[in-house]
């Protein structure tokens, strides 16, 4: 894709993402959170790393195989999000507790959902950007 593509699609996309992370998000972070820091978190951190997946890592990856860009950025996704929420919110009498672990698996699980729910809109052309 040409980086005005990945410009026209990056609010489209971005929206979609929130769109599954945040429900996620909301029911799924540990209670010591509240309703308001839950759904903050889920625009938040997708928007400090939805960019770089989307404009910059293509254009780096873009002599790469889809497969390597994948895995960079749907593993780059998850560990940013996990240390800017951890490094926001973290506490350290929270450290290595069923509550940290909790959030980052929750973490973990709405990056995991919307980036399956990209790939099945993908797989049917639904933004029609992709084909």
């Amino acid at each position: 894709m040409s980086p005005s593509e990945l410009w026209r699609f990056l609010p489209i996309g971005y929206l979609f993402t929130i769109a599954i992370e945040t429900p996620i998000l909301l029911v799924g972070l540990s209670r010591r959170h509240s309703l308001k820091r839950r759904f903050a978190a889920g625009v938040w951190l997708t928007a400090c790393t939805y960019p770089i997946v989307v404009l910059a890592m293509p254009l780096l990856f873009a002599n790469a195989s889809r497969t390597i860009y994948l895995i960079v950025a749907e593993t780059f996704a998850p560990l940013a999000e996990c240390a800017l929420f951890w490094l926001a919110y973290g506490k350290m009498e929270e450290l290595g507790k069923r509550s940290m672990w909790q959030d980052l698996a929750t973490i973990v699980l709405a990056n995991l959902a919307s980036f399956l729910g990209g790939e099945v809109l993908n797989a049917y052309s639904w933004f029609g950007l992709f084909r």
